[in-house]
């Protein structure tokens, strides 16, 4: 095992963010690549939509795409969970990243020869979402061996905080491009930083060691299968832990009932006289949840988990209603960033918790749930807002969101109590590579 020495954080290390996890060789070049790969696919995530407006001048296509996204992860999230439990992870991130980066190479080539066709626009990112899928559980269940069992928090917001700060300037940095060149010419540039940046997350997971699935006890004999029944027996397992089962029920609540982002565009209008300011809104969640990131070195010392996950999801929902109620911008950003703090310590409770209760043969699985959960919650949550916003008006949607978010999720764990009684485990450190 790879030692990473323990000391006693003092004065302000108590609060930034914890590095250790970048000691172990494998996980820092996982998470450089990893890191790197994210800034790049902003390029394409807002090249994307730009190219369906011009082609065909209208944001329902642009809107096709979200579906066009969504579907196959919903289906292959679920497969991706089950294949990544029943084959080597390693083999598993090589073939799902191919196929990512085959995919960008087809949107690099199509923009440079000005194919413009709209439907093979929303093919590619239907393609680009199944690698996602695929690579997305595998990529999350590796990391416990990755770094020892106590480093698996500090890991997991480091993962968290790199993403929100890629979504933050990557987008920014993809602006630049297009506010320098022509959009023709700002297209296949976006894309083929994507894929430039794509091949050091390929290095990175080509200098991973095998990862195949570990021995199951009670069913040694069983060959695992990457079908139907495989996730069936995810889901069963699943409907046993009640404290997992609860924490996504939970992060289901908050992103559904809390989510404001599909009222941005109405309340920075109406507010605030459109402008810069819905570029304030959308960006406020993140920069908060990179802040949150980076002041997260108590987040691991952390006992009582449960309770911790339960007091950041009722502090997402307040700091949404309460945000709603802001007629200033700049209140309304900066309680946006509080909530995006108290949604990234969510998110790395809930994924800690994942990883070390369940078992290495269950991983996969739930972490497939998991990426459905973390990406089918925000855009049912968008579909709640705007039709509530219609028919009660964008502050109703906004405020009685949040509020009905915190008091759903408070009286969920009250009436189920194990997730408050849930405690950090202390599991013994295996060696790693």
């Amino acid at each position: 095992m790879t030692g990473v020495k323990e000391a006693r954080p003092r004065g302000g290390r108590r609060w930034a963010i914890d590095l250790r996890p970048l000691g172990v060789p494998a996980y820092r070049r996982v998470w450089l690549g990893n890191g790197v790969a994210m800034f790049g696919f902003q390029f394409t995530a807002v090249a994307v939509p730009v190219e369906m407006f011009m082609l065909t001048g209208g944001s329902l296509w642009v809107g096709l795409l979200g579906i066009a996204g969504f579907l196959p992860l919903l289906v292959f999230g679920l497969w991706g969970g089950a294949v990544a439990d029943a084959r080597d992870r390693r083999r598993v991130l090589l073939v799902g990243g191919g196929l990512l980066w085959a995919s960008t190479l087809a949107l690099l080539v199509q923009a440079l020869f000005r194919v413009g066709s709209p439907v093979l626009l929303l093919v590619l990112v239907a393609v680009q979402s199944i690698a996602f899928a695929i690579t997305s559980p595998a990529r999350s269940a590796i990391l416990p061996r990755l770094v020892p069992a106590e480093l698996v928090p500090a890991a997991s917001t480091l993962n968290f905080t790199t993403f929100t700060a890629t979504s933050v300037f990557g987008p920014l940095t993809a602006g630049l491009i297009f506010a320098t060149w022509r959009t023709d010419v700002g297209l296949p540039i976006a894309y083929a930083v994507d894929a430039l940046l794509f091949t050091v997350s390929f290095w990175a997971t080509l200098r991973l060691p095998a990862m195949p699935p570990e021995p199951d006890p009670d069913h040694a004999a069983i060959p695992r299968r990457a079908g139907l029944a495989s996730i069936v027996d995810g889901f069963r397992y699943l409907a046993t832990t009640p404290v997992l089962l609860l924490s996504f029920a939970i992060d289901l609540i908050a992103m559904v009932l809390a989510m404001p982002r599909a009222l941005f565009p109405e309340v920075a209008h109406e507010r605030f006289g459109g402008g810069a300011a819905v570029g304030w809104l959308y960006s406020a969640i993140a920069i908060g949840s990179m802040l949150g990131g980076l002041t997260s070195g108590w987040i691991g010392r952390l006992r009582r988990q449960g309770l911790a996950l339960v007091v950041a999801v009722a502090g997402w929902g307040l700091a949404v209603a309460a945000a709603g109620l802001a007629g200033q911008l700049w209140l309304m950003v900066v309680l946006l960033g509080v909530a995006g703090a108290a949604d990234l310590v969510s998110s790395v409770l809930r994924q800690s918790m994942l990883l070390i209760y369940a078992p290495d043969r269950m991983r996969g699985r739930l972490q497939g749930v998991n990426t459905v959960v973390v990406a089918g919650g925000p855009r049912l949550g968008d579909l709640r807002a705007g039709g509530v916003a219609a028919g009660f008006g964008a502050g109703v949607a906004w405020v009685g969101g949040g509020l009905a978010a915190t008091a759903l999720a408070v009286l969920l764990v009250v009436a189920f109590p194990a997730l408050l009684r849930y405690r950090a485990a202390a599991a013994p450190a295996a060696d790693r590579d």
